[in-house]
């Protein structure tokens, strides 16, 4: 994956919490249920039109939604990330009593979770805060509620709109007089709309408000969700790269206890700016294909803007204005230099650089039109992440994994560290003492389980692996793989100067596809000059429908030569096709591993089945869900349905679906799901009596769409094959993007858990059925665990057959000769949404749908 499709396939961009210039201002309508947000309001210094009443209604929503309610101390968008309030467990009979498993040897383990020793016994008042005249500034409005704490005391915490204080105020309504800097009278209005009980989740969300504020006390700067030490920096000169360390934190209602976990976060920035960048490649590149080229690379990335810490994703160029260009601030029009120079003291160099266009997300008020886009300066947005020649530069990756990839020992030695600086922070604890919070000083100790590793069966013949590395590439070798079509009429082509490779790796597949139990006879081969037309001209002249293979040697990594490749068989001629580079051919000590991968996956693409390991279940389908966001298509989505089609678990239905963005998943896979059980009737001459769905791909706060939208349109698929057709159903969110590391003591010395961990307990959610599996091994660094979430189950099978059911589907991802982290149908299903996202932009053809063609 290149930079530029990482920077793409994460996603979206952080939220901001505070209107950037350029970002068309909401007018709130009137009537209002409460007063709006601060990058809501027009005006200066005053909200246009009179807040209404807060009906009782308006109020309980309000409490009962609080993550959805904007904090100005929380940072980031309105979204709930950790989906609060979503509670599937108890629909569930029978994992209501008990969600643990049994078999497999415990474990010791260590995760990155400190308890909350004490919490607030008390309830948490919330209360309303009303201003007249109105007032539009949040931090003028926070001021004259600060001014009154001999009324309010010092604990308490004011978003602009919301106050919470520990104790009750003597009435319902209080009324305070206020008077600004200018003179101003104001009367402040707090009325009591809520009592929360320490349970509540709102106080759980309320916590990690409190806790933000102690970060700020040890001077970290959020940027995005995490936070950072800008004064401790580790700088990489020589290829111009700062790295600031940083936190993940987050403080939950776990199984056993409320508890933070805590992650090692580091921030990659590089001293270039965005306008650097952009001179850097007019030199490069010229005049003529400039405007085109800047935007392939510059579209998707995430860039910091130091004056405010905010992260920001270019989403679009501004070529026809610059730095001169005006916006409407308040009611008065103002330049962005100006608005630079007034607002951070920041003179802008160059008058005729164009504007980067950010679409920042943030809701505007009910019932109008969204904020518009943040409009950025180059000169002043500095580029994050690293470009794909610094990830191919060895020596860039070793000195950076150097700072960023710890081993569990340095990441144990981190967490107390900070946990420690925590405790010293005089202003820290007294801040915390106010609210009566104090944390453990010593990470969670719980216990795991280890599931035996799974026999490998490759032909007629089986074979156990070494659990600890996860991998049976030696065990494998030299024995037949359990089916493989003969291959007899393909293709194999090469450019004039890359002869040698081709020749080469044409004999070494010959030498390995025997013991593999592959019939390969020889190719066709076919020389191209080496540019991207003839490449085409010479694919359409020589594949034929008869074709059943096509490998093509690539003189270098051109990605438009490799999408013109994909996109004519696997769209106009649907051959499943298998690129090399020819630097990949050109280590002599390496061809034969290389070519036996090369012919595993051809064997693969045509239909071919590797290995299986032992599924007792029958009658069994498995599906998995992915989606890619596919930028240059105009923001539409990819959603990748993936089902199997016997019961080894080797054939696989392969379907992809483009949308536009603001729509379902689901609406488009309705169909791919319906497909796949007809496809899987075709194989086996009946429907499968068991489903289950591995959903990956749901971001944080995502899940409330999955449960109650995408379990419903899912079950209406089956549904669709017949009216007497009932299934036994299970749907298991699959999330790899996790905060939880857990590690575990070995001879002494804090070690990554053995393939095969299983959590069930202390660390998950009492209100869902869920668990962790650390399924691969890791030779650096710390092992990452998955988090499953079953949200939908009608099939009884108890947690102990769910968890080693998914582990066994970890082993059966035919391109890696080993355990993988998310079950195969996931990681086929991404890696689907990938090539259609990056390389296809449109439906590869029906006819490959019975193909793992993707590989």
């Amino acid at each position: 994956m290149t930079g530029r499709a990482r920077a793409r396939s994460r996603g979206r961009a952080r939220g901001q919490d505070t209107a950037a210039p350029g970002a068309s201002q909401a007018h709130e309508p009137a009537p209002a249920p409460a007063p709006p947000s601060e990058g809501e309001l027009v005006g200066r210094g005053r909200q246009k039109g009179v807040p209404g009443a807060i009906a009782r209604e308006d109020v309980l929503q309000i409490s009962a939604g609080f993550q959805q309610v904007k904090l100005g101390e929380r940072g980031g968008r309105r979204r709930d990330f950790n989906d609060i309030g979503i509670f599937t467990r108890q629909a569930m009979e029978h994992v209501k009593e008990s969600k643990t498993g049994s078999s497999g040897s415990s474990i010791k383990l260590t995760a990155n979770y400190f308890r909350i020793m004490s919490r607030p016994q008390w309830v948490l008042y919330q209360y309303h805060v009303d201003f007249n005249p109105p007032m539009e500034s949040r931090r003028l409005r926070s001021a004259l509620v600060f001014h009154h704490k001999e009324v309010l005391g010092s604990a308490l915490s004011f978003d602009g709109a919301l106050l919470f204080l520990p104790n009750r105020l003597h009435s319902k309504e209080t009324v305070l007089h206020s008077e600004t800097r200018n003179g101003e009278k104001v009367q402040i209005t707090i009325t009591l709309t809520n009592e929360l009980p320490p349970t509540s989740p709102v106080c759980i969300q309320f916590y990690n408000i409190i806790f933000r504020r102690i970060l700020r006390l040890l001077h970290m700067q959020q940027i995005g969700r995490n936070y950072y030490n800008p004064q401790d920096p580790f700088e990489i000169r020589q290829h111009r790269l700062t790295v600031w360390p940083g936190y993940s934190s987050s403080i939950l209602n776990y199984e056993s206890a409320v508890m933070m976990c805590t992650d090692v976060s580091h921030k990659v920035l590089r001293s270039e700016t965005v306008l650097d960048f952009m001179s850097n490649l007019r030199q490069q590149v010229g005049s003529q294909r400039y405007t085109e080229i800047c935007a392939k690379e510059l579209i998707g990335l995430i860039v910091l803007t130091k004056y405010n810490n905010k992260t920001y994703r270019i989403d679009d160029i501004a070529w026809d204005h610059n730095p001169s260009n005006t916006f409407t601030r308040g009611d008065t029009q103002i330049s962005f230099k100006n608005y630079y120079k007034n607002q951070y003291g920041l003179d802008i160099t160059d008058g005729n650089q164009v504007l980067l266009v950010s679409h920042v997300k943030r809701m505007g008020p009910a019932g109008a039109p969204p904020p518009g886009p943040a409009m950025l300066v180059p000169e002043l947005c500095y580029l994050t992440g690293l470009t794909d020649k610094m990830r191919s530069d060895f020596a860039i990756m070793k000195e950076l994994s150097s700072h960023t990839r710890l081993n569990p020992d340095q990441r144990e030695t981190r967490l107390n560290r900070f946990i420690t600086n925590i405790h010293k922070n005089t202003e820290a604890q007294e801040e915390l003492a106010k609210w009566g919070i104090s944390f453990d000083k010593q990470l969670l100790n719980l216990t795991g389980r280890v599931l035996r590793g799974e026999r490998i069966f490759q032909g007629s013949q089986s074979f156990e692996y070494n659990p600890q590395s996860a991998d049976w590439s030696r065990e494998m070798r030299g024995l037949p793989v359990m089916s493989a079509p003969p291959l007899e009429n393909w293709l194999l082509f090469h450019s004039r100067r890359n002869g040698n490779e081709a020749q080469s790796l044409m004999q070494t597949l010959h030498k390995v596809s025997g013991p593999l139990g592959i019939r390969m006879q020889r190719p066709t081969v076919i020389e191209f000059e080496d540019h991207q037309l003839a490449l085409l001209k010479a694919l359409q002249h020589n594949v034929v429908p008869d074709t059943q293979m096509v490998v093509v040697v690539l003189p270098n990594l051109n990605k438009d030569k490799y999408d013109s490749v994909k996109k004519y068989l696997c769209l106009d001629c649907p051959t499943p096709s298998q690129c090399v580079l020819a630097r990949t051919l050109s280590r002599p000590q390496a061809l034969l591993t290389v070519a036996t991968k090369i012919a595993l996956q051809m064997a693969c693409k045509m239909g071919g089945e590797l290995w299986s390991v032992e599924i007792p279940l029958k009658q069994l389908m498995i599906v998995g869900i992915d989606c890619y966001h596919d930028m240059s298509s105009g923001k539409r989505s990819v959603g990748a349905l993936v089902a199997s089609l016997n019961p080894t678990m080797s054939r696989w239905y392969s379907k992809c679906v483009l949308q536009h963005k603001a729509q379902e998943i689901m609406d488009g896979l309705k169909m791919a799901l319906t497909g796949a059980l007809k496809d899987y009737l075709k194989f086996n001459n009946c429907l499968p009596s068991r489903i289950i769905v591995y959903r990956d791909g749901v971001g944080d706060g995502q899940l409330h769409s999955v449960v109650n939208y995408e379990v419903a349109q899912i079950i209406d698929s089956i549904r669709s094959m017949g009216q007497d057709y009932e299934p036994k159903l299970s749907v298991v969110v699959v999330k790899k993007r996790v905060g939880s590391r857990f590690f575990t003591n070995i001879g002494g010395k804090l070690t990554n858990p053995p393939p095969g961990t299983v959590i069930d307990t202390e660390i998950t959610r009492p209100e869902w059925y869920d668990f962790y599996i650390v399924s691969q091994a890791v030779r650096c660094g710390s092992v990452s665990p998955t988090h499953y979430n079953v949200v939908y189950d009608t099939s009884g099978l108890k947690p102990d057959h769910m968890q080693r059911l998914t582990y066994k589907l970890c082993h059966m991802y035919y391109n890696w000769q080993g355990i993988i982290r998310v079950p195969a149908p996931c990681q086929y299903g991404h890696k689907l949404a990938f090539l259609v996202g990056q390389s296809l932009h449109k439906q590869p053809n029906v006819k490959l749908d019975d193909y793992l063609f993707y590989l």
